[in-house]
């Protein structure tokens, strides 16, 4: 702050400082008579009488009023001290950028291709010139309007990296017409002067000096892109362009025929480089007495102020307030606002944000409890209570359901409840109203999957309860028939006292088994092991099929318990995945589609000037030539 320069920029304003000192003495003086209790009391009274705090207690309201009022008026004075920067003159000339996509410009003298550098430096002369309007065409048989007069550079720019020559709907080099279009751009917007930058590798001169000598105020400038050695144009499919000899075409730089061109437009000419050079040169021709006056007054700035006075209001409004009387602008503010609705729990928030504004906080925090209670919206209300898992009450809100949404929404809920063949009837009717919603169909099938999952595991586990209970009861009656076989026998030894010396005759003999036919199944000869064993291994084997009977069993069970004790969260865990519905399903519809459209600028402008040159039916190109 440099108190030399600090001056009020309405002066004139601290006039009203005359009417405030005489309201002020005026103020002061009633204030004084009506507490002036010496007319009708004795002086030596009135100490004790008189409470001196009081006195001064009453006179902080007008004091802070008179300092608020005496903030206002120096603010409505303007204190300043400091200026603001502004520049003197505003360069408001116009650029129109001509750019060729023809065939040649896909040569490869210049790396990556004449093209690409073109654009390169389209891109570095819009960065440079930080004001003015400028315009984009382009051109090959027929001349196309890319983005008109603008302020905005960077719109121009994001499109360049969309020009192709594949873009164009003819071949052909017509510089003519684009020279015509790009004076019509200026016409349009009024403008009598402008400048005219053609980016090209080539132009016939004889056919485009009549279209040039017609641009009239408007200045021609040509940057010339190439070199004078050419290169082959190269296909998109391979190989490279080739007339109708079946010679391959090498287009090459023509700068004498460019510097005709530019000198009849009263332009500049500058052939493309690899360093700014050619985009200064080409700047400073653009409209020379704008930029000659702002080269001589770069230093020129006009003396705007910056005003200060509303920063003192910040400081008068907390002495407003204390001015007013205690209670007063309270007992104003209740004949003001109108009386409220019922409330039995007001909250701070009440004062700021309704219910369905509170609800949508506490959901975006992630308290979705909180937010069910305090929605008032029944859609978002159910939501919240999808998202808290309350299950059983966003069904009771989605009873009454009527649209392709609601219906999906239901569907939700019951699948994520577990009660699958429900939410599949439920998709089922979404689909019903709205065959196109496709998040209902994708849910569907999820849900179908799951069910038959479910009902395949079913089966497997009745499978093997069947074959449990079979083999329980084959278990059952071997049991049986191994009993009745040893009582058997012990019946046959009672009766037959000479068995028992048979038999320890046969212990002491050796075991002579039958030979195995090779025709014999391997079913027989486990028949007859099984034959073979002795009373006490068929007791053993039978143990031993009890216990894994057993064992299979008590597994069964514990699985069963494991289930009925699982938690909600594993049994969510099972339940089929299905994605969030947002509350604006037309939305997220709408968002879908438009993701699937792919983002191709270059199509949009190649279908675009296809349509325009359908429009106009003109004939390509201004010579044979189609590069």
């Amino acid at each position: 702050m440099s108190l030399a320069e600090f001056h009020f920029l309405r002066p004139y304003s601290l006039l009203v400082l005359i009417p405030y000192a005489l309201i002020l003495f005026l103020m002061l003086r009633n204030k004084l008579t009506q507490g002036n209790w010496s007319a009708v009391c004795d002086a030596a009274l009135l100490p004790y009488l008189l409470q001196k705090d009081a006195i001064n207690h009453s006179r902080w309201p007008l004091m802070a009023g008179a300092l608020a009022a005496l903030l206002v008026i120096l603010a409505l004075a303007g204190p300043a001290w400091d200026r603001l920067p502004s520049p003197a003159f505003r360069n408001d000339s116009a650029l129109v950028i001509i750019l060729d996509l023809s065939r040649s410009m896909d040569a490869g003298d210049l790396k990556p291709s004449r093209l690409t550098m073109a654009r390169f430096k389209i891109a570095d002369i819009l960065k440079q010139r930080k004001d003015g309007q400028s315009a984009l065409l382009v051109y090959a048989g027929d001349a196309f309007v890319v983005t008109p007069l603008t302020n905005d550079a960077e719109t121009i720019a994001s499109q360049l990296s969309a020009l192709t020559t594949d873009i164009m709907p003819s071949e052909g080099s017509n510089t003519g017409l684009a020279l015509e279009k790009a004076a019509a751009l200026f016409k349009q917007a009024g403008l009598q002067k402008g400048h005219i930058l053609l980016v090209t590798d080539g132009v016939d001169v004889d056919s485009i000096l009549a279209a040039v000598s017609a641009l009239g105020n408007y200045k021609l400038s040509v940057l010339g892109v190439g070199t004078a050695d050419g290169a082959p144009i190269a296909l998109p499919t391979g190989g490279f362009l080739k007339d109708q000899q079946g010679a391959i075409v090498v287009p090459k730089l023509d700068r004498s025929a460019l510097e005709r061109v530019a000198s009849a437009g009263h332009g500049s000419y500058q052939a493309l480089s690899a360093g700014d050079d050619d985009i200064k040169a080409l700047l400073s021709s653009l409209d020379p007495p704008m930029q000659q006056k702002t080269n001589s007054s770069s230093n020129l700035a006009l003396d705007i102020w910056n005003d200060r006075g509303p920063w003192l209001l910040l400081l008068a409004l907390p002495l407003a307030a204390l001015s007013f009387r205690r209670g007063v602008l309270c007992f104003v503010l209740l004949l003001i606002l109108p009386f409220p609705k019922t409330s039995y729990a007001l909250e701070w928030q009440d004062l700021w944000l309704n219910k369905d504004q509170q609800g949508l906080r506490a959901y975006q925090e992630g308290n979705y409890a909180k937010a069910a209670n305090v929605f008032e919206n029944s859609a978002w209300k159910t939501a919240s209570h999808y998202k808290a898992e309350h299950y059983d009450k966003a069904l009771t809100l989605l009873k009454s359901s009527k649209t392709s949404d609601d219906f999906y929404n239901k569907g939700n809920v019951l699948a994520q409840s577990g009660k699958l063949p429900e939410a599949l009837k439920a998709y089922q009717k979404a689909l019903a109203l709205d065959p196109n919603n496709a998040d209902a169909k994708y849910n569907k099938e999820l849900v179908a999957k799951e069910l038959q999952k479910q009902r395949q595991e079913q089966k497997k586990q009745q499978e093997q309860q069947d074959q449990q209970k079979q083999q329980g009861q084959q278990q059952g009656d071997q049991k049986q028939q191994s009993q009745n076989n040893s009582q058997e026998n012990s019946d046959n030894d009672s009766k037959d006292p000479n068995k028992s010396d048979e038999a320890q005759q046969s212990e002491q003999k050796p075991e002579q088994k039958p030979e195995k036919k090779p025709g014999e199944s391997g079913e027989n000869s486990a028949d007859q092991q099984k034959a073979e064993q002795t009373p006490s291994e068929k007791n053993e084997e039978q143990k031993k099929v009890e216990q894994a009977a057993k064992a299979e069993a008590a597994q069964l069970a514990e699985q069963k318990k494991n289930a009925a004790e699982k938690t909600p969260e594993d049994k969510k865990a099972q339940a089929v995945v299905v994605e969030e519905k947002p509350y604006d399903e037309k939305q997220q519809a709408n968002e879908q589609w438009l993701n699937r459209i792919p983002d191709d600028p270059a199509g949009l402008l190649k279908r675009k000037f296809k349509y325009q040159y359908g429009q106009r039916e003109r004939n390509s190109g201004d010579g044979a030539l189609a590069w």
